[in-house]
């Protein structure tokens, strides 16, 4: 038993471990991950692109896995087994190859042009050569012997020995010729007998070097071989030779010839690889039946089974490991390009959450099309959805590149079937470019058939250059898949700029609407103030379509940035109508608390009325840090000597941020000021206009904007053009009494 020590010892030593481990896990876990997630750039963003790859490779891998097979061949199959992916059927792909491969091996072996001279058969025939010259001096060597000396058992030596008789000598040639399957003449034997030994070298020689040249250069077959010996005597070698020899020659090359064409091992076997490489891979595509339930189990069902991962039940890693990298290089795409050309999207989350729901909503669906065994499912996918809601949400440049990838990820589902790829990177560029300007809703209809039309002539384009029946009978799917994908913008649209709160177009041409209710309440309580908004709408959009800004922003942000100002419309000089001036009886500092307030009040309007930030930015910028000049003057001259704040007298800004709030800020400025004139001639506005811009950019208002000076220059004259339009010369109509006009109407009066 432990002691009440012991046991207060071991638990301070676990207590100690504790503390031990938390502090390791504090310092080397905890804390790295605290102050990962409190920088949103890099950990929340990184997050989110893990999160999005994830979900991308799961649904790509969704049914690799399938149910395991326990079959062996000869078994009777228990169910019908469906292809989960497309496969190459290597038994039959085998077969095929084989039977193409013993069909060229036949065919080639038939061709003359594959056959070649074989060097063995010179060297062959220069032992048949060999051969008969040898036989040759074995039956003139008897001759030779006794012609060399005396009897050997007389002892002398040079004694004269009887001489065969050349007769006999000539029979003795013959019988060895015959032996040898040669025809020779008696005049071509009895030259043969008469020959010394160094005639009969020569002869050899002479022999050996026109059959091994014939042998070498003649392509002799079996079946030319008499009409090659026939055409021996043309051979020079033979036909310069003297009359005597002539035949001898000829009769000895006749006959060491011999066919010397061997079939070329190169050219049959490169017959045999192209038969082998003409055949195609025979596939089972997906959703194929591969074995019907009852039916035997054969050594094709197995490799197939093998193949697909089905008969051991394990997952295809090879096609998991390509979908993976796929991906990634995908990812890496999208990602590179958002870094150096789109960089506030890279940096935005909401933005990149956009960009990655569209694509994996688009992906999802072609998942679900690929568990229906039809071949034009794959047309059916609208990749043209993620092109317009892009386009409409995000930017029509980063909608291109979104298009190109979903169509590679929409294409390898189907088995990296090109004409998938095709027909969706069309309809989905096509997508893009239809909604480059939308004034209306149904301009999304109108894009709908136009996504459609491209992919039903993309297809048919396919089906002609491929002769596709399939791609020509069912072109019709690529106006379907318009349609789906204009459908489903409309839907989606609403729910999409609510839930990452983005202002489209569309969203922009609803609040551009008069019936609006902060604008019927800005006409109502403040009618100079509204007509002021348009007259500044007007300007601003036109300075937009000229430095390349957002016109439809700038006007919407235009008609709502004096909104501030129905809370007391009475104290701006556009709403008071020659009535009583207020501030008359009031301080200028309470004057400008008043006149400055207007931006407050209209961000809170605007907020009550749920309107999207990008349009507060024009209630809240529109004045940027500008000073309230007129007051402020006035409160010089009352305060008789004494010191004014300045900053009492400024707004509280902040200053335009982008290109279309300056625009605003100007517009409003430019327009407020032009009013005032009492002769506005085009030189006095010009010459206005562009005082109050070098104002606005002297005093820092413009810093923040992105506007260069070749912005503004461009920005005073489309000005200028439009407050010249608005406050040209009139022509002063003259009196005419009613007297007179009554007597000009009338035909009678006229007449007398």
């Amino acid at each position: 038993m432990t002691t009440k020590e012991e046991r207060g010892a071991q638990g301070s030593a676990r207590a100690k471990g504790i503390r031990q481990w938390w502090t390791y896990w504090r310092t080397r876990v905890w804390d790295p991950l605290e102050q990962l997630f409190r920088r949103p750039s890099s950990a929340r963003r990184a997050l989110l692109v893990v999160g999005l790859f994830l979900i991308m490779f799961t649904l790509a891998v969704a049914n690799t896995v399938p149910d395991a097979i326990d079959w062996q061949v000869g078994d009777v199959a228990t169910r019908d087994v469906v292809a989960p992916r497309d496969v190459v059927n290597r038994y039959r792909t085998e077969l095929l190859r084989e039977e193409a491969a013993r069909q060229a091996l036949r065919e080639a072996e038939l061709d003359p042009a594959n056959w070649e001279i074989n060097p063995a058969e010179a060297l062959r025939s220069e032992e048949r050569v060999a051969a008969i010259f040898a036989a040759f001096r074995d039956a003139l060597s008897q001759e030779s012997a006794v012609s060399a000396g005396g009897d050997p058992a007389a002892g002398g030596e040079g004694a004269e020995a009887p001489a065969l008789d050349v007769d006999e000598l000539v029979g003795r040639l013959a019988d060895t010729a015959a032996e040898l399957g040669l025809t020779l003449s008696p005049d071509a034997l009895a030259m043969l007998a008469g020959m010394n030994a160094r005639q009969l070298d020569e002869l050899e020689a002479a022999v050996r070097s026109v059959a091994v040249d014939i042998m070498q250069r003649r392509r002799i077959a079996e079946a030319d071989l008499e009409r090659e010996r026939e055409a021996v005597a043309l051979h020079p070698g033979i036909r310069d030779a003297a009359p005597g020899r002539r035949e001898l020659l000829a009769a000895v090359v006749q006959a060491v010839i011999r066919p010397n064409l061997i079939p070329s091992p190169e050219k049959i076997e490169r017959a045999r690889q192209e038969a082998v490489r003409s055949v195609a891979d025979v596939r089972i595509r997906e959703g194929q039946i591969i074995i019907r339930r009852g039916d035997q189990v054969e050594q094709e069902h197995i490799m197939l089974l093998q193949d697909l991962g089905l008969l051991d039940g394990r997952p295809n890693y090879a096609f998991m490991a390509g979908m993976l990298v796929f991906l990634a290089l995908l990812f890496a795409m999208v990602a590179v390009y958002l870094r150096q050309h789109r960089r506030k999207i890279f940096e935005s989350d909401a933005q990149l959450a956009l960009l990655g729901l569209v694509v994996i909503l688009v992906t999802g669906l072609a998942k679900v099309g690929t568990f229906v065994a039809w071949e034009g499912t794959g047309f059916l996918v609208p990749v043209g959805l993620a092109g317009l809601l892009v386009t409409l949400l995000v930017d029509s440049q980063v909608a291109i590149v979104v298009t190109i990838m979903t169509s590679a990820v929409v294409a390898a589902l189907f088995g990296l079937d090109g004409r998938v790829f095709l027909v969706a990177l069309a309809g989905g560029l096509a997508a893009v470019y239809s909604v480059s300007k939308v004034s209306q809703r149904s301009d999304l209809t109108r894009a709908g058939f136009i996504v459609g039309g491209v992919a039903f002539l993309t297809m048919v384009t396919l089906g002609l250059l491929r002769s596709d029946t399939f791609l020509l009978q069912y072109s019709f799917l690529g106006l379907l898949n318009g349609v789906v994908s204009a459908v489903g913008t409309i839907g989606l649209l609403p729910y999409l700029e609510t839930l990452f709160r983005i202002t489209s177009s569309l969203r922009l041409l609803e609040l551009s609407n008069p019936n609006h209710p902060l604008l019927r309440k800005l006409l109502m309580e403040a009618p100079g103030s509204y007509h002021h908004s348009i007259l500044v709408g007007n300007l601003a959009e036109a300075a937009a379509e000229a430095i390349g800004a957002d016109p439809l922003l700038v006007r919407v942000g235009a008609q709502y940035h004096d909104i501030g100002k129905t809370k007391r419309p009475y104290f701006f000089v556009e709403n008071q109508f020659g009535g009583e001036n207020p501030h008359d009886k009031i301080s200028p500092t309470l004057s400008t608390l008043i006149i400055i307030s207007h931006v407050k009040d209209g961000v809170e309007l605007a907020k009550e009325y749920q309107l999207p930030p990008v349009i507060i930015d024009f209630i809240r910028e529109h004045h940027g840090t500008d000073l309230v000049k007129y007051f402020y003057q006035k409160a010089l001259e009352n305060a008789q000597g004494e010191p004014v704040d300045e900053r009492d007298f400024r707004y509280p800004g902040p200053k335009p941020q982008s290109k279309e709030t300056a625009l605003v800020m100007l517009a409003d400025a430019v327009e407020a000021a032009v009013r005032s004139l009492a002769r506005p001639t085009p030189g006095r506005i010009e010459g206005l206009v562009r005082r109050l811009i070098r104002e606005r950019l002297e005093s820092g208002q413009l810093d923040e904007s992105d506007l260069t000076l070749r912005d503004l220059d461009k920005i005073a004259d489309a000005f200028v053009r439009v407050l010249t339009g608005i406050f040209h010369r009139r022509i002063e109509y003259p009196d005419i009494k009613e007297q007179d006009l009554r007597k000009s109407l009338d035909p009678e009066a006229r007449r007398a």
